[in-house]
């Protein structure tokens, strides 16, 4: 199948949520780039996501992470992730409704947490109690993460190629978005 990608598919959920894997093997079905913010801004940078936290702070890794997103909504229609918290912002959530598409990849704390637990990437989670922590993440972000224009609920029983396939299937009725072309 050969399809036409109208606007930027934006990958949104908590971290571990598969937004990078499930992202590369969308774009790879869309024949587009894929594009992650985060690493983008690591790139920009040149220092990791934790460095920047721990030097400049989170509300200047924000507006850098907006910045991004803008940039890049303003390029050529590509699969692109983002980082857990890039969607709460209202800035960005406006932006990337105009401009392309959210996809929130749904996924239970339990699934999450396997994910995440070994990881030591995730600034967020250098805590006392990091499981106690991306459980209050969790909660606070649901809601506002409910908001994104398409949601596909994630199972340990899928693997990476069965949720871009899952998340194709939930575009397929977004002629906006995507449709088929003639090969």
């Amino acid at each position: 199948m050969v399809w036409k990608l109208h606007k930027t598919v934006v990958l949104v959920g908590m971290m571990g949520a598969g937004k990078t894997a499930v992202g590369k093997a969308l774009a790879q079905l869309l024949d587009v780039p894929f594009l992650d913010s985060d690493a983008e801004i690591v790139s920009a940078a040149n220092m990791s996501i934790a460095e920047i936290f721990e030097r400049d702070g989170e509300p200047f890794f924000r507006a850098r992470e907006s910045e991004v997103i803008t940039r890049l909504l303003d390029g050529t229609p590509c699969v692109l992730s983002t980082g857990g918290g890039a969607f709460l912002a209202e800035r960005n959530r406006n932006l990337i409704s105009a401009r392309g598409v959210s996809v929130c990849l749904e996924v239970e704390l339990p699934l999450l947490w396997s994910r995440v637990r070994n990881k030591d990437t995730r600034p967020l989670l250098q805590t006392a109690d990091p499981k106690a922590t991306l459980t209050e993440l969790f909660e606070a972000r649901s809601p506002t993460y409910k908001l994104a224009d398409v949601s596909v609920k994630a199972s340990s029983a899928y693997s990476i190629e069965d949720m871009a396939h899952r998340v194709l299937n939930a575009l397929q009725d977004r002629s906006d978005v995507l449709e088929k072309a003639d090969a």
